[in-house]
């Protein structure tokens, strides 16, 4: 995998990203603003981010193609893939709020081998390679509640998929009586990226984009969790469903989960 200058290539790439981001807060015009479709924003802010980390991510790895939120390039022919998130938590980020992140992963032979997430005004970055998890260069294994009665929770809203919001309604119902309580940060990658690092216990959500979790599943994953879809399957990545936390409160919660939703 990566060796430590590579890694370091990597780090520096995204807190140059991450500082540019910062500087940009707050200071975008509504016409730097648009809307893909409901309730998806994207700013200029995010394609720039997108543009650097490709051009950062291609001197490091010149034959890989890219899986990108924003689509900034057409390069899809290589063997390998990095999957990139340029500013996920954008709806946050557009209305002045610090929870938001970079998510990158990067898939060798169908799978998985490395993932980093970098929250710029924590200054935290979350790592996974086939040697574990790391925060800021410390390694670290998943710990949490073993009960669902004393977890604390992170999810997300539906906001542009509304199919399922009944059941999903009836799933926070349960889980507000059943837990400590449920967050929504805004930023799946955060979730994930706090799930591996026991801030929170579980997350789940429905209707994600591959960019939204690669790397933080991995991260999971790599940390000692547990991370599947609301079927108790494995495709959550390029699936509709990811469920990750311990493994003493994911099967529980997924219980819970089919219970109430069909997919």
């Amino acid at each position: 995998m990566f060796n430590t200058r590579e890694i370091d290539h990597i780090y520096s790439l995204l807190k140059s990203v991450g500082d540019a981001q910062k500087k940009e807060h707050r200071r975008l015009a509504i016409t730097d603003i648009e809307e893909k479709s409901l309730n998806q924003l994207v700013s200029k802010v995010d394609l720039q981010s997108e543009r650097s980390l490709v051009e950062g991510l291609q001197k490091l790895t010149p034959l890989a193609s890219f899986l990108t939120e924003e689509e900034t390039i057409a390069n899809s022919g290589g063997k390998d893939l990095w999957i990139i998130d340029p500013l996920d938590g954008t709806t946050n980020y557009l209305f002045g709020h610090q929870q938001y992140s970079i998510s990158i992963a990067y898939q060798k032979d169908g799978e998985i081998v490395f993932g980093c997430i970098y929250i710029p005004w924590e200054k935290e970055i979350f790592m996974a390679s086939p040697s574990g998890a790391f925060l800021n260069g410390h390694r670290y294994e998943i710990t949490g509640k073993t009960r669902l009665q004393d977890a604390l929770l992170a999810t997300g809203f539906p906001y542009y998929d509304f199919t399922e919001l009944d059941e999903y309604l009836e799933i926070l119902k349960q889980l507000m009586r059943k837990t400590k309580g449920l967050r929504r940060m805004g930023s799946a990658a955060i979730d994930l990226a706090y799930t591996s690092e026991y801030r929170f216990d579980a997350f789940f959500e429905l209707n994600l984009s591959p960019w939204d979790v690669a790397a933080g599943s991995y991260i999971v994953k790599q940390a000692g969790g547990m991370v599947c879809d609301f079927k108790g399957g494995d495709d959550f990545v390029f699936g509709r469903s990811i469920l990750a936390g311990n493994k003493e409160i994911v099967p529980e919660l997924l219980e819970l989960i089919q219970a109430s939703i069909d997919l």
